[in-house]
């Protein structure tokens, strides 16, 4: 966004609540490897971040994130808006030559649904969808009376950075860093997550406050040193990760028991509501095969 668009709204997953590890005792937990033809390196100083995109719900976006991705458009561009608890963005220099060769896309903020749309439901009647659920392990909501459905805005997806008009986006990009701004929800096209790495995404240097004043030297901004398609990496520095299948009776009663808290430290239950945004998806690190 131009001065405070949404071509500047950088949304840096902040949180535990998009990946967390599991231990090898989670033997019901079932498992999907990650598609390599849909998956991206990001190589931060800090260390490397996996993403899955999500070409079934935004193809335009993610079609054009992996030609970029692929072109090295985004190597040596720099995270310009990072705001604690909320966002981290990054593109090229704004109107420059480069920022102008990439093609504006439409909008994919939502999809149309009908009878035979199935997901494995959250919670009804959530603060911003007649129902939440998960669809191929991406937070979903959905009101069934629009025949609608959206990815929702929890930390650490990936989403195309716009201006004020819905039309804008092109290369510029966010990852949600912070508490969900599920307010987002179905004016951006979300296009991928972060499985792997969200501490690195965490440690990117904050560069403003929330209403966009600079409070870091642009010369300190975090750098990409590199995105490339995970197939496009050299086989000894690939990572191979697993990520759980969010359908079937098996995550269902994960839902359940989040939902109940059953745990003794719940002394005062909470009320059986749960927040998409606080189930965890988990992933884990395999080995090349």
């Amino acid at each position: 966004m131009k001065n405070f668009t949404f071509k500047k709204l950088a949304f840096t997953l902040a949180s535990v609540f998009v990946i967390s590890s599991c231990s090898a005792q989670e033997d019901e937990t079932q498992w999907r490897k990650l598609d390599p033809d849909h998956t991206v390196l990001l190589t931060l100083p800090q260390g490397k971040v996996v993403i899955e995109l999500a070409p079934q719900f935004s193809p335009k976006h993610v079609a054009q994130f992996e030609k970029l991705s692929r072109a090295g458009f985004y190597d040596n561009t720099k995270f310009y808006r990072v705001i604690d608890g909320f966002v981290a963005q990054a593109g090229p220099e704004d109107e420059s030559e480069k920022d102008k060769s990439v093609p504006i896309l439409k909008i994919e903020e939502e999809w149309q649904t009908d009878k035979n749309f199935t997901f494995s439901k959250v919670q009804d009647n959530d603060m911003f969808a007649e129902q939440t659920g998960f669809k191929d392990g991406f937070a979903i909501g959905t009101n069934p009376s629009e025949h609608k459905a959206w990815l929702a805005h929890c930390p650490g997806v990936l989403a195309m950075a716009r201006s004020s008009e819905p039309n804008t986006a092109s290369s510029h990009f966010y990852f949600v860093n912070g508490q969900a701004p599920r307010y987002l929800d179905r004016i951006m096209t979300i296009f991928g997550r972060v499985v792997y790495g969200m501490n690195h995404i965490q440690s990117i240097q904050r560069t403003s406050v929330i209403d966009g004043e600079h409070a870091v030297d642009a010369r300190d901004h975090t750098p990409i040193l590199s995105m490339q398609m995970m197939n496009d990496v050299p086989a000894a520095e690939k990572i191979f990760i697993e990520v759980e299948v969010t359908k079937g009776p098996v995550f269902e009663k994960r839902i359940e028991k989040r939902r109940a808290r059953p745990n003794e430290f719940f002394y005062k239950k909470p009320p059986p509501v749960l927040d998409v945004c606080q189930v965890p998806i988990r992933s884990r690190l395999i080995s090349a095969k």
